[in-house]
């Protein structure tokens, strides 16, 4: 495993440790060369999940890009990472279950995770994934949302 500090590429692995409900290997590195300390994570890839986009074109499913997406929602918030984590591996196991996932699922589905862990992150997350490009649409949208009618499973 490549250092991220210096880039050298040895390292020794000083703990390792199951997280996820032991779906995936949390291993503590040191750097042979800088003894700087990293932690990286195993997990199983999931296996040949592909994603449909909006346009019908498929590409392989990419956890990093998706929780990359949840943690700029996340931003600045007290939200725990493990939650995120663990909530993301029970929507990959119920996806897993399809080789081809549509992309508008996921991010449903990710939106209603988001609902229940923060309110404000689900609203960061929602009006990127709708795209809502106007103050007054978004008004409408979350005036929608406070009110119940516009269930996280809805598409407007």
């Amino acid at each position: 495993m490549k250092c991220a500090a210096c880039g050298y590429e040895n390292s020794k692995v000083i703990d390792s440790r199951t997280t996820d409900e032991g779906r995936s290997i949390r291993r503590r590195r040191e750097c042979e060369k800088c003894a700087f300390r990293f932690t990286t994570f195993e997990r199983s890839q999931s296996a040949n999940l592909l994603v449909e986009k909006r346009d019908g074109t498929a590409e392989p499913y990419d956890r990093e890009k998706l929780e990359k997406g949840i943690l700029i929602a996340c931003g600045k918030r007290p939200v725990s990472m493990t939650a995120i984590r663990e909530q993301l591996s029970q929507l990959e196991e119920k996806w897993g279950k399809e080789q081809i996932v549509r992309a508008d699922k996921i991010g449903e589905d990710v939106i209603e995770m988001l609902l229940h862990i923060d309110h404000v992150a689900f609203i960061r997350f929602a009006s990127v994934y709708r795209e809502i490009s106007d103050v007054d649409t978004f008004k409408k949208e979350f005036k929608n949302w406070i009110a119940g009618r516009n269930s996280p499973g809805q598409k407007s």
